[in-house]
């Protein structure tokens, strides 16, 4: 099975001590977004765990722990916007988390750091000029530091309307869209280790050379496992995302980015906040602890290692 760790939050930013002693205890309780008093049981072992996925703006209080992830696989989805603290309140400068970036890359190596340009937006002092130079800015620096780009455009969710409605940020035009991403994918052709893509396919950028892509991604994950897994789409994303399945183990509102148009604190940072003081890093739950109506299930878990293949020369081949 693929870990998600985590579209909902960001746990190497803020919970990274309760991540670790999750390892070390074998399982953690998932409560089900929609049903909170339904709780799922999920085993950590090193047996059913084929990858684990982070998803990250800052993971630098991960990084003199990583000896402790030996016995996993793992990559990291860290995305850099270059917003500043008017729309990414609470995060490090733009040259720290880049620095952050430059470290990751060299412990555990280039391919296993993907950089999301995520999500891009304009308004009056964010437009199509300034994403052009911010993304070509931080391109050069990450040159040697990352081997792939995502691409993701904002959502306007419900949610967060009001939000991103108060900085004056609207839908993107497809000219908006298109005149930028002319300008990226001239950026990374001058970096042919780079390879750029696309989040979803809500945005069709393949007549400009730029491909949909996968964030949890069955090509990267069997490179970096060193086998084939058989692997399904993810039927719990919406139908423009592209990713194979796997299991977060997040909670809504509780991270402290402070990014105002974050989907998964729902435009609320005081409930992220309050949320965030009922965390123990030593509980199994991610925020509080058990209570004596929640209802635990231990879920089904197994490796997607797919036992009917093999290698050769570099690829796989069935065998029956």
């Amino acid at each position: 099975m693929i870990i998600s760790a985590s579209r909902r939050t960001d746990i190497p930013a803020f919970y990274s001590q309760w991540f670790f002693n999750r390892i070390k205890e074998g399982y953690v309780l998932v409560p089900n977004p929609y049903h909170p008093k339904m709780i799922s049981k999920i085993s950590l072992s090193p047996a059913v765990v084929d990858c684990f996925v982070f998803w990250t703006k800052n993971p630098a209080p991960m990084l003199n722990q990583l000896e402790k992830l030996q016995d996993y696989n793992y990559y990291f989805q860290f995305t850099l916007n270059p917003y500043g603290e008017k729309l990414e309140n609470h995060l490090p400068s733009i040259d720290k988390r880049m620095d952050t970036f430059k470290k990751l890359a060299d412990k555990i190596g280039r391919e296993r750091v993907i950089w999301r340009y995520d999500p891009i937006l304009t308004n009056e002092e964010y437009n199509v000029s300034f994403h052009q130079e911010a993304f070509a800015r931080i391109a050069d620096g990450l040159k040697d530091h990352t081997a792939k780009c995502m691409l993701g455009f904002i959502d306007h969710y419900q949610h967060i309307r009001n939000s991103v409605r108060s900085f004056n940020i609207h839908p993107l035009t497809q000219e908006e869209i298109e005149e930028m991403a002319v300008s990226f994918k001239k950026t990374i052709d001058v970096y042919p280790d780079i390879q750029l893509d696309t989040c979803t396919v809500k945005v069709d950028l393949r007549h400009l050379g730029i491909p949909s892509g996968l964030c949890i991604d069955k090509d990267l994950i069997e490179k970096i496992i060193g086998y084939p897994i058989l692997a399904q789409k993810d039927k719990n994303q919406r139908n423009i995302c592209s990713c194979i399945e796997s299991i977060d183990i997040g909670t809504y509102e509780s991270c402290l980015n402070g990014c105002i148009y974050c989907y998964a604190i729902k435009g609320n940072y005081n409930t992220a906040v309050y949320n965030r003081r009922k965390h123990d890093k030593n509980s199994p739950l991610l925020i509080g602890h058990l209570s004596e109506d929640d209802i635990v299930k231990e879920r089904e878990m197994k490796s997607l290692r797919d036992n009917g293949s093999v290698v050769i020369l570099g690829g796989w081949i069935n065998i029956c």
